[in-house]
């Protein structure tokens, strides 16, 4: 059985999330998930196989050491969220009350985002649950892991590709998430990874730059690097859980305020590999800045961080990019621009942070990204994001006539996402607790 670290008064059922996209990913999350499941009597595997979702049918299995049952349901809306809500999260508050169930195995599809499922676990409420008192899933099982799995041979490309998962088949057609967003997304929420394949077409110098991303992108994770999924074991996974740190996430969700850089990851380049911090006590020039994200199109695996658009003082402009795509909205105000009452409920570690760099004049206002690249040059991507900060005389215009500065073009105006020609579909960044949105 897994290893347990949660305090011994913790009693909720521990949850192990599955993730793999597509692929050898997904068979080898399946057969581990088989693995598990096998190993313990008291595990259960549940599994919603979202294939038929534009039909508005999902498949769930859910089964043991014992026994299976497979359902067929009909959704009304057909879409990821009410799966989750419909279905999931009341199936996980049933399992947990029953006294043979000791672990829950959630073996996602490549439709399901970990991040949005461990977000909808603690804060949606489930309501009529015979005996269960109206709450979130959280009240009774908690997220004990986030194991991802991916194929090692292709997931680069998938991570830094243009594809949606509609092109791919994946989803609806009106799902507007790209598979590189999916793929980063999946990984960057792992506390452990399988690299499945572990012999890569380009050899040693190809395994060496996707150790050096994932060791950029998910530094505490540790990582196992399987040659077949028939060797996965359940001796192996849970020999891999354990190594899991005792301050990795675990399903915890973190907001945009939150800092970038998470554990200790590498800040020297390797294999082309580097990690990009860009920092700056003035705001962006919108227009300009439009122009300059083109530079993280190309040879950039992800970037993510809050900005100060000169046209909008008083909102925190959240970007992230996976791939070729990039989104752009809202994550709140400036602390600067709250009242006393905001202030007060606001968090009191986000404003300890803020404190070490207020400015008189802009407050907490700042601009602060974090790119990974794999295969660009970071000293142009510095210079294109410098070159779109507002000038001195710009500068002064946004400390003595922001009235002027509104009028300014501004292309976020109504929020972003990029490749612009696919703007008008796209989803919006809204929830800043989980950036990435979901699909609908």
């Amino acid at each position: 059985m897994l290893s347990v670290l949660a305090p011994e008064t913790d009693r909720r059922t521990p949850v192990v999330v599955l993730a793999g996209f597509a692929g050898p990913a997904a068979a080898g999350a399946d057969h581990a998930a088989t693995a598990l499941c096998g190993d313990a009597p008291g595990t259960v595997v549940v599994h919603h196989d979202l294939g038929q979702l534009r039909e508005g049918i999902v498949h769930r299995t859910v089964r043991s050491a014992t026994y299976e049952t497979s359902d067929v349901l009909e959704l009304a809306h057909g879409c990821v969220s009410c799966t989750l809500r419909i279905d999931l999260l009341p199936l996980l508050r049933t399992l947990a009350a029953r006294d043979s169930v000791e672990r829950i195995v959630l073996a996602l599809d490549p439709a399901f985002e970990a991040e949005a499922v461990c977000h909808a676990i603690e804060h949606v409420v489930v309501e009529g649950i015979l005996g269960r008192v109206d709450g979130p899933a959280g009240r009774d099982v908690r997220v004990e892991a986030v194991l991802t799995f991916l194929d090692a041979g292709a997931w680069l490309a998938d991570a830094t590709g243009e594809e949606t998962l509609a092109e791919r088949g994946l989803a609806k057609a009106d799902d507007e998430r790209t598979v590189a967003q999916v793929a980063v997304g999946q990984v960057e929420f792992a506390d452990a990874v399988i690299a499945l394949g572990a012999v890569l077409p380009g050899g040693d110098v190809d395994r060496g730059k996707l150790a050096a991303v994932l060791a950029r992108l998910v530094p505490d994770a540790p990582v196992d690097w399987v040659d077949d999924p028939q060797l996965l074991t359940a001796a192996r996974i849970e020999a891999l859980l354990t190594r899991i740190p005792a301050n990795s996430r675990r399903g915890k969700v973190f907001d945009a305020h939150a800092p970038l850089l998470r554990g200790q990851p590498p800040l020297s380049s390797d294999y082309g590999v580097a990690l990009l911090e860009f920092a700056a006590s003035r705001p962006f020039h919108p227009a300009r800045l439009h122009e300059a994200l083109d530079v993280l199109f190309d040879g950039v695996v992800t970037a993510r961080g809050r900005m100060w658009l000169a046209t909008q003082p008083d909102e925190v402009t959240w970007l992230e990019s996976a791939g070729g795509g990039l989104r752009v909205g809202g994550a709140g105000r400036w602390l600067a621009s709250m009242s006393e009452t905001e202030l007060a409920q606001a968090d009191p570690d986000r404003r300890a942070m803020a404190a070490l760099r207020w400015d008189d004049q802009f407050g907490d206002r700042d601009i602060s990204l974090v790119i990974l690249v794999h295969d660009a040059d970071p000293n142009e991507i510095r210079a294109a994001l410098h070159w779109a900060l507002v000038e001195d005389d710009e500068l002064r215009l946004v400390e003595r006539a922001p009235e002027r500065v509104a009028q300014w073009e501004d292309p976020f105006g109504a929020w972003h996402a990029d490749p612009c020609e696919s703007s008008d579909t796209a989803l919006p960044i809204e929830d800043v607790k989980s950036p990435r949105g979901e699909a609908k």
